[in-house]
């Protein structure tokens, strides 16, 4: 069986392994996003940096929104953390946002430790796959 945008989240951890192969850990995490943005578009990612997406709950939007670090191929959330581990707390905000937003994949992505981590999420399983 197939992955959820198998080939776009491929290519999305792909670019955050270039990226944490030039930089190292030991950056802020604004140093690793606009290191993206520029790996996104010499891949030909599509995305979208700080986006704004909306929360709903029972049905009715909120006026409370959350800011993706990024939003790629208008489906995948990309959380980027530059922290010494990943705490629960990093995996229960990124299903959240998907919950919250209908997306379906989220990425978790640490560029804090000496070897990049990620995490893959699936909303309609609420838990990484």
């Amino acid at each position: 069986m197939a992955l959820q945008f198998e080939q776009e989240t491929y290519k999305i951890i792909g670019a955050c392994i270039n990226v944490h192969k030039a930089l190292g850990n030991g950056f802020l995490e604004s140093v690793y996003q606009e290191a993206l943005e520029k790996e996104f578009r010499k891949l030909q990612i599509p995305f979208v940096r700080h986006k704004k997406l909306p929360i709903t709950f029972e049905g009715e939007l909120l006026n409370k929104f959350f800011v993706a670090d990024f939003v790629c191929y208008d489906s995948i959330i990309l959380e980027i953390k530059a922290a010494t581990f990943l705490h629960r707390s990093n995996f229960d905000q990124t299903i959240n946002y998907l919950s919250a937003t209908g997306l379906i994949v989220g990425l978790l992505v640490n560029f804090g430790e000496s070897s990049l981590k990620w995490k893959r999420f699936i909303h309609t399983l609420h838990k990484s796959v």
